[in-house]
C-alpha cells in the first residue's frame, strides 16, 4: 500500500521555497498555512479511503474462505443410479420419500400343490413325488376316463366306467408311468373321482386292457420261484402283489427290487408296497374293474408318488418292506402309511381303519426267517 506520511517533510520539486512569504488571509491567518492544512486534510481522506478498501478486501477474502471450507466439510448426499426407483435408492438420493417394495402375489394353486406334496413326501426317502393341484384332480380324472372310454382299443375291450353295484372303486394302472390310481364314483355314477395314487412297477409283458379281479391270496408263489404278499389276480398269470420275497417270510424281501419301485421292473405283474397292495386286498372286492393303459407323460390325475429307499448294507432293516404293518417290523411306524397320495376321503378311511382294527385284522401270520438273504449271492427274481 502507498504510504502518504513521507510527503509531509519533503519540499515540492521545482517549487521556490515560500516559507518566508507571509501573506495574511482575510481572517488574519497566513495564506500558506491554510493551504498546508487543506492538503493535509486531503491526504488524510485518501488514507482513510485506502484503509476502508483494505478492510473490505480482507472481509471478502475471509467470507470466501469460510464458504469454501463449509462446502468442503459438508457431507455429500449419495445419488441413486439411473432408473433405480427402489426405496433404498430414493433414500440414498437424500429424499424422505419411502417407496414400499411390492410383495409377490401368492399363487393359490402352487400353495395347494406345495401342501399336498409335503404330505406325500412325509415318508419319502427315495425318489420325490410329483403332485398335481388337488383342485384339478376331479376334472383330470373325468378327462382321462372320457378319453379311455372313447379309445377304440378299450371300446373293443368292453370298457365300462359306469357304476357297478356293490363296488365302490375302479383301479387304473398306468403301465408306462408306473402309477396305480384308484377311482370312486362321481355324481353321475361314473368312476372318475381320483381317490388315491400308488407307486408301482409293471413290465413290458404287463397286458393292456379292461379286466375284473377274480381271486386273491395272502401269500402267492411267483415265478422264480419267489413269493408275494396280499396278491390279487388281475387276469391270467398277472397279479397285484407286494415286491417279491426270496422265501415266504416277511423279513426276506428282495430289497434290490424294492428300490426299483416306480420303474418297469417286473415280469408282468403289478408290484406295490405292502401298505398299498394290502389296501387293495382289503378294500377291493373280487370283481373290481381294472384298466391298464399307457401314458408316459402323465402318470395320472393326482400325480406320481415318491418311493422309500432301503439300504442294502443294513441287514437289520433290508429284509422288511418299510410299510408292512406286522408288529415285528423293525422299521419306524411312521412308514406304515407309505408314500400314497391320498384324497381327504382316503385319509379319513385310512385313519378309521387304523382306529377300529380293520387294518390289523387281515395281517398275514408272522413267520420270520431270522435273517435277510444276501441278494449278491441269490440274485433277484419275480
Amino acid at each position: 500500500m502507498h504510504i502518504l506520511e513521507g510527503e509531509l517533510s519533503m519540499p515540492t520539486p521545482n517549487r521556490p521555497d515560500n516559507r518566508s512569504r507571509r501573506a495574511a488571509s482575510p481572517q488574519g491567518r497566513p495564506a500558506g498555512n491554510a493551504r498546508s492544512r487543506a492538503a493535509a486534510r486531503r491526504r488524510a481522506t485518501k488514507r482513510r479511503q485506502a484503509l476502508v478498501r483494505l478492510i473490505a478486501c480482507c472481509a471478502v477474502v475471509l467470507l470466501v474462505c469460510l464458504g469454501a471450507g463449509f462446502l468442503l466439510t459438508r457431507p455429500k448426499p449419495e445419488t441413486a443410479p439411473a432408473g433405480d426407483t427402489t426405496s433404498d435408492a430414493v433414500a440414498a438420493a437424500g429424499t424422505d420419500t419411502e417407496q414400499p417394495v411390492a410383495e409377490p402375489t401368492p399363487d393359490p394353486a402352487q400353495a395347494r400343490i406345495d401342501e399336498a406334496t409335503a404330505t406325500a413326501s412325509a415318508n419319502t426317502t427315495g425318489t420325490a413325488p410329483v403332485v398335481t393341484d388337488p383342485d384339478t384332480w376331479n376334472q383330470r380324472g373325468k378327462e382321462l376316463m372320457d378319453r379311455l372310454s372313447s379309445d377304440e382299443f378299450y371300446v373293443n375291450e368292453g370298457i365300462d366306467v359306469t357304476e357297478k353295484e356293490g363296488f365302490p372303486y375302479l383301479i387304473a394302472v398306468n403301465r408306462a408311468a408306473s402309477t396305480v390310481t384308484v377311482y370312486t364314483l362321481d355324481e353321475e355314477g361314473r368312476y372318475t373321482v381320483p381317490y388315491a395314487a400308488m407307486v408301482c412297477s409293471g413290465g413290458s409283458d404287463t397286458p393292456l386292457g379292461f379286466f375284473a379281479t377274480p381271486v386273491n391270496y395272502p401269500w402267492r408263489l411267483l415265478s422264480g420261484p419267489c413269493y408275494g404278499q396280499y396278491a390279487t389276480r388281475i387276469w391270467d398269470a398277472y397279479l397285484f402283489h407286494s415286491v417279491p420275497y426270496y422265501s415266504q417270510h416277511k423279513d426276506d424281501l428282495e430289497y434290490d427290487e424294492y428300490n426299483q419301485l416306480g420303474t418297469p421292473a417286473s415280469l408282468g405283474c403289478i408290484r406295490l408296497a405292502v401298505a398299498d397292495v394290502k389296501w387293495i386286498y382289503d378294500n377291493c372286492d373280487l370283481g373290481t374293474r381294472v384298466i391298464i393303459y399307457d401314458d408316459e407323460n402323465d402318470p395320472g390325475p393326482m400325480g406320481k408318488p415318491g418311493t422309500i429307499y432301503i439300504d442294502p448294507s443294513d441287514e437289520t432293516l433290508r429284509g422288511w418292506d418299510p410299510t408292512d404293518p406286522d408288529p415285528e417290523n423293525p422299521w419306524d411306524d411312521k412308514y406304515l402309511s407309505g408314500t400314497t397320495i391320498r384324497s381327504q376321503a382316503a385319509w379319513d378311511e385310512w385313519n378309521a381303519a387304523q382306529a377300529d382294527g380293520r387294518w390289523s385284522s387281515s395281517l398275514t401270520p408272522t413267520d420270520l426267517q431270522g435273517y435277510s438273504t444276501d441278494s449278491s449271492i441269490e440274485g433277484t427274481r419275480g
